[in-house]
This record gives C-alpha cells, structure tokens and sequence, in this order.
C-alpha cells in the first residue's frame, strides 16, 4: 500500500512552489536594486508589522538604503515574507515537513523564512504570528485555509521550534570554522566541514552557503558533494545487502535478458507448477543446493508475493521429486525478475528441475487481511481527522500492520477509539473489495490516491473498498469483503519523526488473541485487587498516588540524614595555604539530585573569611555524577567551579558544565572517579597558587 496523497495535484501548491524558486531568485538580487511596489511590498508590510508593530521603521522603509544593517533588513525581508504564503498552502494541502519530496521543499522554505526574521532582528518564535497575518490576508479568496488555520499553525511552529535548536547549535559551530578560516587567511570552508554540520548537526547545506556567501566566505561544494554521494552509497548497498542478498544487479539483469521476465501468478491462486531456471549462492551461479543450504532460485513463473508496496513476501514451499524447499523470502532485484531465497529442506535442488510453487495458504490469508486492514485504517483515519491525514507509508505482515501518516499531534484517548470504531464498522458492514486495472488518466479521474512522487505506467491497478470511501493505487494481495479482515484493533499510536506519527493494529485472529490477552490480564487485577472490572482504573490511580507520595517521604528522609550527615560525609578536606579544598565519594544510592545538596550543604559550612571548593561523585547503575561548588572568596582568589568540573570529567569519560559558583556534570567510567577528584584537586591548587 502506498502513502496516499490526490493524483489530483493542487494547482495552488504547485503554483506555491515555483513562486517560491521565482522569489528566491529575487531575495538574493543586489541591495542596492529597488523593491517593487505593489501587493509583495503592501504583504511584506502587513507581515512585519504583525511581528515588529506597525510603528517599525523596517515595516516602511524603501530598501534603497546606505545603511548596512537596513540592506541586510531589505533582503532579509524579500527572502523572508514571499515565502510564508506558499508554505500555509502546501500544508493545507497535506503537506508536512520531510527529508524528502514536497516534504523537503516545505521545509526549506520554512526554515529559509525562521532564519531571515532572526535577521530581521526577531529573537523568538515568529512563524506562528507570521502564517496567522498570511491566513488573515489570504483567507477571504482562499478559505479552505481558514477552515485548516489550526492544523497548518502547528505543523509550521513544530517545524520551528525543531529548527531553532538546529540553528543555535549550527550558527555557533559555522560561525567559529568561519573565524578560525579568516584567521588562516583562507576563504574556503573545506568541504568535510560543510557535511558534519549537515550530517552531524543537521544544518542544511543551503543554509551554510548562505550564511558563507553573507561572511564573505565559499564553501568547497565539490567536496562535500563528493562525501554526501559517499554516504548515499554505503546507505543504498547497505539497503540492498539486507534484501535477501541482493546488492549486485548485475548478474539479475544478465538473467533476465537471457530468460526473459517471471511469468508472476500471485493474484491468480496459490498453486503452480514450475521450473528452476537458475540458482545462485553469494551472487554466483551454482548447479545444485544441498540439504541444509541457502540460496536464490529463480523459476520461470511463480505464485509467490515479492515483497512491495509495504506487503511482506510470501511464505511457503517449493515442492519436487525427491526434494522440498522453503521459501524464506522473495524479492525483485530488478523489474521483471521475482527471486526467491530458499532453505533446502529434502534432498537436493538442481537447475532445470520441475516442480510445484505452494504459498502458505493461512500466511496469505493473514497478509490480505492486514494489506485490506491497512487501507481501513487509512480511510478511518481520514474520516475522522480529516482529509489532510495522508499515509506516508506502511508495512503489513500476516496479522499486524502500521501505518504512517502526515499529522503534527499525538491522538488523544477519543481519536483512536473513534479510528479503531470506524475500521471495525467498516468490517461489520462487509463493505466490497473490488480491483479495477485503468489508465492512469481514468485513476485520477476517479479520485483515486497514490504516492506523491511515485513513477507510475500508463496502466494502474487501483484497489477499491467501499467504492469511494477507500480508492487506492495499489499492487497487495486483498482479502474478497471487508468482513474478511476480522477484528482490528490499534495496538498503539507514536512519533517516527516531525510531523508524522505512526498507529500500529492487528487484524484478525491475532487481534482475537490480543483482546483474550487484555481480558484475562483485567481478570488477574480485578481479583488481584479484589474489585470488579469498571473498579480497577479508581483502584490503581489510588495506588499509584499513594505510592508517590511514600517515595516523596522516603526521599525527604533520606534526605534529611544525609545532610544531617555532611560533614563526615565530606570529611575535613585538604588545606591549601589560606584555602581548603573538600574531595568525596557520596554513599551508594545518592543520585545527581542528591549530591548537589550535599555538595551545596557543604559550601555553606565553609567558615567565613575561608576559600574553598567542594567537589563530590556518586555512581548510580554505572554512571558517574560529578558536582562542584566554590564560595565567594575562592571565586575572588581565582577558583571556577566550572575549571575543576571539565578536569575531573576528563578522567569519567564525561561532559557538562557551569559557571564558576556551581557546575555539573556526568560520565560513564565509575573507575575513573578518584583520579577524577585528584584532578580536581590539583587544578585548583594550581590555581590558588598562581
């Protein structure tokens, strides 16, 4: 099954994007050019004024300026406000954010407009006031986009707020390689640079051209396109080798010109007969497999499912005189051409030899329901959260299947109830499955939904349930009704990423077994807890609240004795002249939380007029958590907390931070801990001596 997005592409969205690439040419024209006047000036003024106030001087002045940081303003403003309009259209239009696709270029321009209204001088979240004024200004021709206002809000501020953490971390590093650049006198970013803020830090690549165009600076691109074609590489053989060992085409492809393509009978019963037209072990062409071998077969014609489209292979047997194989896997290596990666199971297999291709009959059966499952659940789920929840892919396997979708929000308790309602009525009413084989033209004509960038040929199979209410470009095996698919229930709903989320179901008799598991485990509570059924959710919140509140009082008292403890805890500590410098492990079972008290405790006995530091460790399940803290006259005689964290952190393996009164960190070498301290220790003699 394929993520669904209209074959009916929307002229708005389409128009949107290549504005976008219009307006982008003009945001980078020359300063010194003027703006033209009209409706992107009177939008851009609307917009600032939302974000700055009316009376801002930016919201009004020409772009024709001698001033510098009004040029920067002027073209941070073109680059800026064009670009929100055609990004609350693309995601009234289903669109979310992504790596890839319409996704990738709905993030690109949303990101290109929170970075020009930083320039801008906004120091906070601004996309939110910003697609408000584009809706208020767009809504009367276009109120599709009022009616979607709230969805379109949430997928741009989530977009946002991840981006701003990606832009601090990433303006700081690029800023730092461009200062370290100048002052080597180059002026060219190296291109491995460029790559770890993309790989590493996720800082995309037209971002760091533009902040180096705006340094003065050029960014080595041959370079870092050389190493982002590396990493493609290595992900795609990576891929390839995972798919029943087939990384190298070459050999399919010899193949299949000198056999021709399978003749492919998945849709037409289980059973057929066949012959072995070659067999291969680690990409070489071998005569027989053994009893107990693994290898690919290729047959002149098969009933077995290759795994696409979401849908899990087939399982079963390949049957002959004197031999029996399983079929572990199936696959297409290249168009055409269905292997199969089998286990000899009896006897031996030979090139040439007849037999019989036999799918599990109940493995196929669980994979219909679950293929048919997934488009219920798919329908159900843009019934109840509206058109706009567009799958963006999917996996099914007898009995269990997921679906990913474009939507912002996680579901709360009604929704998926309602989602997994809707599903099941549509199983209740038995709703036809019908497959219809068409030109792509008559697809689209019928509203039919596919995957948005997918290469289709002139002739689609388009899989139907209920008529109009689920209408699929699909190539899955399907069950007959929707009374086939069994019970289905949704087994759990999660994030897999911005802007997507994830529901998981089983159909079927695995969803039979599943609710007989919920029912037999509410029976264990209800007699556990001696209370009827509707009871046990009052019962538990009141077990887990006063269990809560017994962890609250144990750790008070823990505590309370542990500070009434402190001073043999910390021990005397080491004398330094006209200062003392306290080193400790705290006892077993003091968290970080823990040790910062004690550590706080013991600064605040330091007798007045003494400067001193206090520097405690504790391991909790293997992790190290280091704690320092210094008094006023140890920070006036030169001791930082901050300076004797980062020396003891070295000898843990750890990372953290402060300032020069308090610092904390952690590590993950617990053997470490009293070389740690030493450290410590002597840094701060250092320090007090120089």
């Amino acid at each position: 099954m394929k993520r669904a997005s209209g074959l009916r592409a929307s002229a708005r969205a389409v128009t949107a994007m290549a504005a976008l690439f219009v307006m982008s040419m003009g945001a980078t024209a020359r300063a010194d050019e003027p703006v033209e006047r009209g409706n992107n000036g009177s939008f851009h003024r609307a917009v600032c004024s939302r974000v700055h106030g009316p009376d801002d001087a930016r919201c009004h002045a020409h772009v024709r300026t001698d001033a510098a940081g009004s040029e920067l303003d002027g073209k941070a403003g073109r680059a800026a406000t064009p670009n929100v309009t055609p990004s609350a259209f693309i995601i009234g239009d289903g669109v979310t954010p992504g790596n890839d696709g319409r996704g990738y270029v709905l993030r690109r321009i949303l990101r290109r407009v929170v970075r020009h209204m930083r320039l801008l001088g906004s120091s906070g979240p601004v996309v939110d006031q910003l697609i408000e004024a584009t809706i208020d200004a767009m809504g009367p021709q276009y109120p599709e986009l009022v009616a979607d206002a709230e969805r379109i809000r949430k997928v741009a501020v989530a977009e946002e707020n991840a981006f701003l953490q990606t832009l601090r971390a990433g303006t700081a590093i690029f800023e730092t390689a461009a200062s370290d650049l100048k002052k080597a006198g180059s002026t060219v970013l190296p291109g491995a640079q460029a790559f770890a803020l993309h790989d590493t830090y996720g800082f995309p690549i037209d971002l760091t051209l533009e902040m180096a165009s705006e340094a003065g600076i050029s960014i080595d691109e041959d370079g870092f396109r050389e190493l982002m074609r590396e990493q493609k590489t290595r992900a795609r053989a990576d891929s390839q080798a995972r798919k029943a060992g087939l990384a190298d085409n070459a050999i399919y492809r010899e193949l299949l010109t000198r056999n021709g393509p399978t003749e492919w009978l998945a849709y037409d019963g289980l059973d057929t007969s066949a012959k072995v037209l070659a067999i291969l072990q680690d990409l070489t062409a071998v005569s027989v497999l053994a009893e107990g071998q693994v290898g690919t077969v290729l047959l002149d014609r098969t009933t077995f499912y290759a795994e696409s489209g979401g849908q899990h292979a087939d399982a079963g047997v390949l049957v002959g005189d004197g031999f029996q194989v399983e079929v572990l896997d199936v696959q297409r290596p290249v168009k055409g051409l269905v292997a199969h990666q089998v286990r000899v199971t009896r006897g031996e297999l030979v090139t040439g030899a007849e037999l019989e291709s036999r799918v599990d009959p109940l493995w196929r059966l669980q994979a219909r329901q679950a293929h048919s499952g997934t488009h219920v659940v798919h329908a159900a789920l843009r019934e109840v959260l509206g058109p706009t929840a567009l799958q963006a892919g999917s996996f099914n396997r007898p009995g269990y299947l997921r679906l990913d979708f474009a939507w912002a929000d996680a579901l709360v308790r009604d929704q998926r109830s309602l989602i997994e309602q809707v599903s099941n009525r549509a199983v209740r009413d038995d709703l036809a499955v019908r497959v219809d084989y068409m030109t792509l033209q008559e697809a689209r004509d019928a509203g039919a939904l596919a995957l948005f960038g997918e290469t289709y040929g002139e002739q689609v199979r388009v899989v139907e349930i209920g008529g109009r209410w689920s209408r699929e470009l699909c190539g899955g095996t399907h069950v007959a009704g929707s009374a086939q698919i069994g019970p289905l229930v949704v087994t759990g709903e999660s994030s897999i990423g911005s802007g997507i989320r994830r529901v998981e179901a089983v159909v079927g008799l695995p969803a039979y077994d599943y609710l007989a598991r919920e029912r037999d485990l509410v029976q264990q509570l209800a007699e556990l807890l001696k209370a009827r059924s509707e009871e046990l959710p009052e019962r538990v919140q009141g077990m887990v609240t006063r269990l809560r509140d017994a962890e609250k009082e144990l750790a008070r008292l823990k505590s309370a004795e542990l500070l009434a403890n402190v001073e043999s805890i910390i021990g005397v500590g080491t004398d330094l002249g006209k200062f003392r410098i306290w080193t400790f492990v705290a006892p077993d079972g003091v968290d970080a939380a823990g040790l910062r008290e004690l550590v706080v405790r013991g600064r605040e006995l330091i007798h007045s007029g003494l400067g001193g530091a206090v520097i405690g460790a504790s391991t909790t399940e293997g992790k190290v958590a280091l704690v320092v803290a210094t008094n006023e006259a140890g920070r006036d005689a030169g001791l930082s907390a901050n300076d004797l964290l980062k020396a003891a952190l070295q000898q843990v393996g750890g990372r953290g931070g402060g300032k020069a009164d308090m610092a904390q960190g952690g590590g993950t070498d617990p053997a470490g801990i009293e070389a740690a301290l030493q450290a410590a220790l002597d840094t701060a003699r250092a320090a007090v001596s120089s």
